[in-house]
């Protein structure tokens, strides 16, 4: 049960890969009667040290995230460099990328999924914490996203 592996059952985000972040921002924001949120870019390699299938990787995002209630709607435009975006948005096309928990622990999380089977895809620092993507396409449909946060 991924509540033992994980240690949080509460889904705190929902990602989708796209193609034009500004045209399908503009869709939801129609869609759901709110602002258009502005997206901006992931950190530089220097600061996101970001680490993709075990190498380090140049990839950048630009992220735009509509605040959903208890669930927030991330979108992701992926650059052309190595990354989980880049290889869903060329394997799969636009879609959900991934769901999304909040963890204390990271290291020790990462461990306990990695000893029950799943893999860590790619990892980065963000302001203020850090996250990892975790294969879990073949048992989940979809991957899974670790956020930590810091105090």
């Amino acid at each position: 049960m991924v509540n033992q592996l994980i240690g949080s059952k509460v889904i705190t985000q929902i990602a989708i890969i796209v193609k034009d972040i500004e045209t399908t921002s503009q869709a939801y924001a129609d869609f759901f009667g709110v602002a258009k949120p502005e997206a901006n870019w992931t950190d530089t390699i220097d600061v996101a040290q970001t680490t993709y299938r075990g190498e380090p990787s140049q990839a950048r995002a630009r992220l735009a995230f509509f605040d959903m209630g208890s669930v927030q709607l991330e979108l992701i435009e992926p650059d052309e460099h190595p990354s989980t975006w880049r290889e869903f948005l060329d394997e799969h096309g636009e879609g959900v990328h991934h769901i999304a928990f909040e963890v204390n622990g990271m290291k020790e999380t990462l461990q306990t999924l990695d000893s029950n089977g799943f893999k860590l895809i790619q990892k980065g620092e963000y302001t203020g914490g850090r996250y990892a993507y975790v294969d879990t396409e073949d048992q989940l449909k979809v991957l899974l996203e670790l956020l930590e946060n810091d105090a």
